[in-house]
């Protein structure tokens, strides 16, 4: 390791932070996590406290600090960067002068617009919208969560007067980094707000006037591995480090996984499941329920994906775990499931937060059918990870439609896909390979990446595909295994149990 070859990267997340300290061959160094209370004030609206929040990334820092203080060719002074990564979608208003959140954070799983949204598709909305977006009007997006906040919280006068500022989890951790100097989003980002010009890559005043949001309180749109600035007064850290590196957690996974070539496909088991597909230099219109959106902005270059999201998966283990107390520990459910030859006839779809790709239905909810005298908590538990997984065979089918060729394998990632079992069951009916590497937290990796290359601690993608097939040495493959007949029946009777959901 040579000096300022460190890189620190900070994963945000949904349920919890994370922060890795890289060296320049992406070993980890040290790591950090800790979690933060979900706030569920009513069914359908999910919150985060940012004071909350903000106690996790320190903790987190200080810990992944200390460990890698064990080795002893670091220090401090040795750290090149910082990279970010982040759940999307979620928002956060503060106020300018004081910096202070002025509402809890509204996550990208709540639901509370889904009135907003129907009101814009019955006017005829849509088509704009995703011809200028590459989104459809769904909760799941930034732009109504402002919009709710600045009218049903009252601060619409304050927004236009200039006196607060908003952004998705990254302009606030780039805001709080920099003691406040900041006010920036990357591309990534912006892109999952239904507020940007996916081809422009700016604000579109028609968007923000579609949804009401005043284009001044938004943050300037940077590339996703570029200097924006320097940390400034930030306990744990030194300042003056460049902060670059940030994309959106899954993007961001895509480039952790070196996913660098047109058609290569990854999968992230995290809270949620999200299927990313790289479609080059030239965005793809979908027609089969997929999102068209960044995969990241590098330079002047800027290359596009399709995607397509679920919006519960590792978060119906933690309900098996925390809501209906059938496993202690998440890493439990492998050996229940595995316990019984089937699932008993149960079904399950993880429609908790509605539905997102292809479907597009926020008014779905979660459904356990089939239950008989007979079933057991290990019935349900096999149910569970096959709804998982069962989820995602409509996206890949989708992504390989708009396309126009087939998938050849699926690189997966996140705390879920440590489950052996799962990632077996998704690859018999995938009916392709599946690579699960042993970094299994791609999305930091990328921020990493993305940061290190902002900063010539790599010289370009393809020092980073090197670093990334080195690491793939340890990789894990799952191939298909299951007759295709018991594939079908999966499928027909995942496909009815969606209907009734």
């Amino acid at each position: 390791m040579t000096k300022k070859d460190v890189l620190l990267a900070i994963d945000q997340g949904t349920t919890g932070t994370r922060v890795y300290v890289f060296d320049a061959d992406l070993d980890v160094l040290g790591s950090g996590y800790r979690d933060f209370p979900q706030h569920y004030p009513q069914p359908g609206h999910v919150e985060h406290d940012l004071d909350e929040v903000r106690r996790s990334l320190h903790e987190a820092l200080a810990e992944a600090l200390a460990r890698a203080e064990q080795d002893p060719r670091f220090d401090v002074g040795a750290i090149a960067v910082v990279g970010i990564t982040n759940q999307r979608e979620t928002v956060v208003l503060w106020d300018r002068a004081s910096g202070q959140a002025i509402e809890r954070a509204i996550v990208w799983q709540d639901r509370r617009t889904s009135a907003a949204c129907t009101a814009r598709i019955e006017t005829g909305l849509g088509p704009r919208v995703r011809a200028l977006a590459g989104l459809p009007i769904d909760p799941y997006f930034s732009a109504t969560k402002l919009e709710w906040l600045l009218d049903e919280r009252g601060h619409r006068a304050a927004a236009e007067a200039g006196k607060l500022a908003a952004g998705t989890i990254d302009s606030w951790l780039v805001h709080e980094l920099s003691g406040g100097a900041l006010h920036v989003t990357d591309a990534t980002n912006a892109s999952r707000t239904s507020l940007m010009d996916l081809e422009a890559l700016e604000w579109s005043d028609e968007l923000c006037d579609i949804f009401r949001v005043p284009r001044s309180i938004l943050p300037r749109i940077v590339a996703s591995s570029e200097v924006v600035g320097v940390t400034r007064g930030f306990p744990g850290l030194p300042d003056g480090l460049p902060i670059a590196g940030i994309a959106g957690d899954q993007h961001a996974a895509l480039f952790g996984q070196a996913c660098f070539e047109r058609g290569e496909v990854k999968c992230t088991f995290g809270t949620g499941a999200f299927l990313l597909m790289n479609t080059g230099a030239t965005p793809v219109p979908s027609t089969h329920g997929l999102i068209t959106t960044l995969a990241w902005k590098l330079g002047d270059t800027t290359t596009y994906a399709l995607e397509g999201s679920a919006f519960i998966a590792g978060a119906a283990i933690t309900w098996l775990r925390d809501g209906l107390g059938i496993i202690g520990k998440a890493s439990d459910v492998d050996a229940l499931a595995a316990s019984v030859e089937d699932a008993g006839g149960v079904s399950f779809v993880p429609a908790f937060a509605g539905l997102g790709a292809p479907h597009w239905r926020p008014d779905a909810r979660g459904l356990l059918s089939g239950l008989t005298r007979a079933t057991t908590k290990a019935h349900i538990a096999r149910a569970v990870l096959e709804g998982i997984v069962l989820q995602n065979i409509d996206v890949l089918r989708a992504m390989e439609q708009d396309a126009g060729h087939g998938i050849r394998q699926v690189l997966v990632d996140g705390g879920a896909a440590a489950s052996d079992w799962m990632m077996q069951f998704f690859a018999d009916l995938v009916g392709v390979r599946v690579v699960r590497p042993a970094m299994l937290e791609a999305t930091v990796c990328g921020a990493a990446c993305l940061a290190g290359l902002a900063v010539g601690v790599f010289s370009g993608t393809e020092e980073v595909r090197r670093r990334s097939v080195d690491l793939a040495v340890k990789a894990v493959s799952f191939r298909p295994q299951m007759d295709d007949q018991l594939v079908q029946e999966h499928l027909r009777r995942f496909a009815v149990a969606v209907e009734h959901a």
